[in-house]
């Protein structure tokens, strides 16, 4: 297994490989006086994994959804591209974008394509709706899949990308980079929480713990424009990935942790090097 990245001060800067998942687990549960508080900042009804997996590592979770899906400008041109075809690949990049292709398949009669994914989780999307993915990148990034995808041969070049208005050029770019003509419409989109819409309960939990947790780039500007820049540097900030990490790093926030592919179990892995960072500077503090 390749190390967590662990950045202190910048992304580009010294790296910092993690220790052993499994014994660190172990100590965390073992040996944890002070249960360790996680701020889950995924829109509702995603952080059911998180919250079950740190859960039996001995953390609290405070569920504090920061964005919300809302219908991209391109949503409804979304049938009509797929029932006209002329594409060899649909390239499909998160469970939200699952989502969305899934209604606009079925409203175009469900035709066949073929479709690409990044990462296991948006392809159990897929799959739980009959669709299964022909292609899934080694990497749950953009960049990865777009070095990643084969050419059809015979085939268009072409590669439909369903995506989010806020959705990096990664992938589109590392298409492009490998010979195919890209096709992107804005199908979905995100939104920041407002102050006056979370619980003051919640937002006071949220201030009190010790972690926080990104799975994009959109809840960490939402995190830092609720919060500040100020407070949101004084917690590490734990990313699903690197694009999560640079939104950070872009935010000027400092402690940033993430795992070299994105996914749950490295997530999980880089929240527990967090707490473990943070009791050992609690226990040099009262030495």
């Amino acid at each position: 297994m390749k190390p967590f990245q662990s950045y202190s001060r910048s992304i580009l800067g010294q790296r910092r490989a993690a220790q052993c998942i499994g014994r660190v687990h172990a100590r965390l549960v073992i040996n944890a006086a002070h249960k360790p508080s996680v701020v889950l900042t995924r829109e509702k009804g995603k952080n059911g994994k998180m919250m079950k997996a740190l859960g039996k590592l001995n953390m609290d979770c405070i569920e504090l959804p920061l964005i919300e899906h809302t219908d991209g400008p391109d949503k409804a041109r979304l049938p009509d591209a797929l029932k006209a075809g002329g594409f060899d690949w649909v390239a499909v990049t998160s469970p939200e974008a699952a989502a969305v292709f899934l209604e606009g398949w079925e409203a175009a009669g469900k035709p066949q394509v073929r479709v690409a994914v990044v990462g296991g989780g948006t392809g159990e999307v897929l799959a739980a709706a009959g669709v299964t993915p022909a292609f899934t990148s080694s990497k749950a990034l953009g960049k990865t899949m777009g070095s990643e995808l084969p050419h059809v041969p015979g085939g268009s070049g072409v590669v439909l990308y369903p995506a989010s208005a806020k959705a990096s050029t990664d992938l589109q770019d590392s298409l492009t980079a490998s010979g195919f003509s890209v096709n992107r419409i804005h199908t979905y989109s995100t939104t920041g929480v407002k102050a006056a819409d979370v619980p003051k309960d919640v937002m006071a939990a949220a201030l009190a713990a010790d972690i926080v947790t990104f799975g994009s780039p959109s809840a960490v500007k939402a995190w830092v424009a609720l919060v500040g820049k100020e407070v949101a540097d004084k917690k590490p900030s734990v990313c699903i990935g690197s694009t999560s990490a640079r939104a950070c790093e872009a935010a000027g926030l400092t402690h940033i942790l993430y795992p070299d592919a994105p996914g749950i179990d490295g997530w999980v892995g880089c929240v527990v090097q967090a707490a473990e960072q943070l009791q050992q500077k609690k226990a040099v503090a009262h030495s």
